[in-house]
């Protein structure tokens, strides 16, 4: 069973379906997409949206985000999430070595990510593909909180 990535183009009901399936598995306070939520996200022009299927299923979601800044292109992978009955199957890492020839192919020397430590299989995962810690602090500013 091959794991297919392919890059979202257009908000159609099965990637709206999907997203709403998967989304709450990477976040309990994730708000699930509408059809227009999920066009907005596909849309934007700083983000690439790729699925992987299995049988052609969507099992598996990741945003690769790529935006210039003064100091070069700057790609970061984010809300990456594979249904827990997929996990172990290899899309985490067929998602995840896309997004990286993505960025390369696009110009970006970096390709940066976040993980919580207790997602301790996924951060397994990144490492096995070369991912290394960064010697940097991730601050957070909550809209509304002052």
């Amino acid at each position: 069973m091959a794991v297919e990535i392919e890059v979202v183009r257009e908000a159609g009901a099965d990637v709206v379906g999907a997203l709403a399936r998967l989304l709450p598995q990477l976040s309990s306070s994730a708000v699930v997409l509408d059809a227009d939520g999920v066009a907005r996200v596909v849309g934007s022009e700083a983000n690439t949206v790729l699925v992987a299927r299995l049988d052609g299923e969507i099992v598996g979601t990741l945003t690769l985000v790529m935006f210039p800044l003064p100091t070069g292109l700057r790609a970061r992978i984010e809300d990456v999430v594979v249904d827990g009955a997929a996990r172990g199957a290899g899309v985490g890492a067929a998602l995840t070595e896309h997004a990286v020839r993505l960025a390369e192919q696009a110009g970006a020397r970096t390709v940066d990510l976040t993980s919580r430590p207790s997602r301790e299989a996924a951060n397994r995962l990144y490492a096995r593909l070369g991912f290394r810690e960064r010697d940097s602090r991730v601050l957070r500013f909550t809209i509304g909180s002052r």
